[in-house]
């Protein structure tokens, strides 16, 4: 395991022991587990940026446009058919789960 030495204000420092008393644990590990969810959050937003960019490029092209919205009627219409085919199941008493339609 690494160590690293840093400085700390007054003010942090007040704020790190207070936190490891309500904790019961050591001022270091309050640190340590601070910092590595501050390092995992940082790197979620910077992917969470990342996709946002990706996806507003992405979707600033016209064919991708067109492409997702010719996807989206493919889809539209297997819901359609897929919900005339319910209808019809329980219109003659079929559970869709049960090809005897008990």
């Amino acid at each position: 395991m690494g160590a690293l030495s840093l400085r700390l204000s007054d003010e942090l420092e007040t704020q790190l022991a207070r936190e490891a008393d309500v904790e019961g644990r050591p001022k270091s590990e309050v640190a340590r587990r601070a910092l590595a969810e501050w390092l995992t959050a940082r790197e979620k937003k910077r992917f969470m940026d990342d996709m946002v960019r990706a996806a507003k490029l992405l979707y600033s092209d016209p064919a991708v446009i067109a492409e997702s919205r010719e996807i989206q009627a493919d889809f539209d219409a297997i819901d359609t058919t897929l919900g005339h085919i319910e209808a019809e199941e329980r219109a003659t008493a079929l559970h869709p789960d049960d090809p005897a339609g008990t």
